[in-house]
Formats: C-alpha cells, structure tokens, sequence
C-alpha cells in the first residue's frame, strides 16, 4: 500500500463519500426493532477493530441513538450518543451553502472565475485559475490537484514520526493552495472528475474574500446559530474537541496491524475549510435535514446544490452534496468524512424525513457502507471472517457510496 492509498484511508479525502424546525419538536418513543439492523452493523464494525462508534437517527418526530464499543482505550469508558468528534470533509457542504447563500444574495456567482476573486493564487505547472470557475471547486471538476495527495505532505502529516513531530503546526490556506501549484492538474478545467481538497480550500477562502472575514464567523452566523447546531464549531488552529467526546484513534501506518496511537488532539489547519469542523450526530442530522428541506437555501440554488455530476454508476456530487443509490433502490444524499482517527458520515433523504449519522473514533477499518445499507434498506450486516478482511471490504465498499472512502 502507497502512502497516498494510507492517506485516504485515515483522511477520508480531508483533510476524503448525509432540523427541520428550529424549535425542538415533542419525541415521540422510538420504535428499536426498526432499527436493529443499524445497531448490529455499528457493532460489527467493532468487530471488525474499530474502538468505538456513535450512531443517531431522525426519523420524523423520532430519534434512535445507539453506541458500541469505547470512546477510551485506557480507561473503558463507553461512547456517548453527544459525543463531539471531527467530521473531516462534512465541513464541505457547510462551505458550499455559504457559497451559495452568498450567491443568492448577488453577492457572488458560481460562475465567476477563481482568478476574479483570487488573483494570481491558482496558476503555474498548467493550473489557470482564470479558466476555472467556482462551481468547478464546489463539484471537483476543476482539475486542480489535491495537496493531501502529495507524498512529502502525507509523510510529514499522516505518518507515525512526521505525525508527532508536526501534529501540532499552523497551515495557512495560501501554504496548501501553493503546494497543489507544485503538481500538474489532473485534468483540464470541466473535462472529468476527481476529489480534491484543493477545491475548498479555495471556496473557503473565496467566502473570506467576499465577507471580509474568516469562512468560520460565515458558517457560524448562517448555519450554526440559525439551526441552534449546539455542539458544532469551526476550531481553527484550537488542537481539542470541546465539550463532551471520546478519544480518537489511528495505527499512522501504511497498514491496518501494528500499534495503536491516540490522535485526539491535532491542529485541524492542515484541513482547513476542506475539512476542520467539529460536531455531533444530532447537530449532523439537523443541519442536513434543514437544507434538503430547503430551510437554509432558495429553490435555485439549492437546484444548483443537487445537480450531480457521475462519480460511479450509483454516485454523484453536486456542490459539496452527495446523492447516492443503495441497493434496495432509495436515493439518499449527504457527505462523509475523515480526519486522524476520526471516520463520519451523514445521511439523509430527499425529504429530509429520516437522517443517519454516525462516527468511528478509529480511522483504519469497520465498514460504513453496512451501517448506511443497514438504516435505509433494513440489510444486516456480513459478518467478515477476519479483520483483514472487514479492513479491505471497508475501502473496496467505500466507492459505492462516495469518494474515498466514504460518502465524502
């Protein structure tokens, strides 16, 4: 395995793939059996090596929550259903509804070109900001080249010795821009498709162009105030998780054996507006339910949201938005996410009725495509033979449902 193939596995394309109203509605008491399939996956996903995970679902007035496994190797103590944990490239669909939040205020237009808001900072080695257009970052068919897929990057941020050594520097936005200039494109402007972190480092930075202030304080004040997202945050260089959380964990290895290293504090700058962001598994299912819901966008832009292009035969990406068939036929849409030691997804139908979201506190194995396929199409789990097996299952599946290696 390459070091660019470890990096995906612990970053989930980082750093790599889903409330309705704002007054807390009455619960009613929810139905477990429905949910039983959920909670053997989240279990079998233990099996397989993972520590821990979280799980909450929203159905309707509803709410199911469930954990397995520990949120602390040392001392045993059980995951919580409030756990707060990094949801590593989540933080892309809250980037892309400022985005186009702004847009629908004419304050922007996705498509203008990076040049016209970023003068000078995508070009060299073939990369012409001036033929990309913001819409291109938001569905990755820019071409720009992805920093987290440089080697001397993965080496220094995602392996055991560079890990400790530097787990604590401050990126600058400009810094990771200025590595992806290194490398060629990897494809013409609009011509393919391919992942790339890249892409919203520049989104983020276009928000802090047309504010004029940090993309945080614009998440903060349009989406994490407004849903009352309690336990979600934008830490910037802050190296803990606040609040309630469990500890997270990463073998820093290019393979799934070997020592287990907690990695719970890190300085989240190397991820940026691509995937920095903190939160829990009701905040997750909140905030999705609201924007398919429409509560948080026009109709036009939110057509713009959801208007894919093909990642596989049952994937597409919007803008910063997955839309994903599983295998019983329902179309679900949302994100996922990794950064060390931290695995997320986040999940929700087109009516933004039913919501899933879910978290392993361990970045190298657990399979989350089974928990997805479990919610929504009541599928148990396979149990594997061996843990290595379940570890190749979990990136092999992973490309059903997004960009590697979960839905986001």
């Amino acid at each position: 395995m390459s070091v660019r193939t470890t990096r995906m596995s612990l970053v989930a394309a980082t750093a790599v793939a889903l409330s309705v109203a704002l007054a807390a509605p009455a619960v009613a008491a929810p139905d477990t059996s429905r949910h039983e399939a959920t909670r053997k996956a989240i279990e079998a996903a233990v099996d397989a090596g993972v520590p821990g995970v979280t799980a909450t679902v929203k159905d309707g007035r509803s709410t199911w929550s469930a954990t397995a496994g520990v949120g602390n190797l040392k001392t045993g103590k059980p995951r919580s259903a409030d756990d707060r944990y990094r949801v590593g490239s989540i933080t892309k669909t809250f980037v892309a509804t400022v985005l186009l939040q702004l847009e629908a205020e004419g304050r922007l237009s996705l498509d203008d070109t990076v040049e016209e808001w970023l003068p000078g900072v995508v070009e060299g080695n073939g990369h012409d900001g001036s033929r990309i257009t913001l819409r291109q970052l938001l569905n990755h068919t820019s071409g720009i080249f992805n920093y987290t897929a440089d080697e001397d990057f993965g080496r220094t941020y995602f392996l055991k010795d560079g890990f400790f050594e530097h787990r604590y520097d401050t990126k600058k936005p400009g810094e990771l821009v200025a590595l992806a200039m290194t490398h060629k494109p990897d494809f013409e402007p609009g011509t393919s498709w391919n992942y790339s972190n890249t892409n919203f480092v520049l989104a983020g930075m276009v928000i802090e162009k047309a504010t004029g202030r940090p993309y945080g304080d614009a998440i903060r004040e349009r989406i994490i105030k407004p849903l009352h997202l309690t336990a979600t945050s934008v830490p910037g260089t802050r190296v803990t998780v606040p609040g309630r959380s469990s500890r997270a964990y990463s073998k820093l290895a290019e393979t799934a054996t070997g020592p287990t290293y907690d990695v719970t504090k890190i300085n989240p700058s190397i991820a940026y507006s691509a995937g920095e962001m903190i939160s829990n598994s009701t905040d997750l299912n909140r905030f999705y339910a609201a924007l398919l819901r429409g509560k948080l966008l026009p109709r036009q832009q939110m057509a713009e949201m959801t208007t894919t292009v093909p990642v596989n035969e049952a994937t597409g990406y919007g803008l910063g938005l997955m839309k994903a068939t599983l295998s019983c036929g329902v179309t679900v849409w949302g994100h996922g996410g990794g950064i060390h030691g931290s695995i997320s997804e986040a999940i929700t139908t087109k009516d933004g009725r039913q919501s899933l979201a879910f978290n392993f506190n361990g970045d190298w194995s657990g399979d989350t495509v089974s928990v997805v396929e479990a919610e929504f199409c009541g599928k148990e789990p396979v149990r594997a033979g061996n843990r290595a097996d379940t570890e190749t299952k979990h990136r092999v599946n992973s490309d059903v449902m997004s960009v590697p290696p979960h839905i986001g």
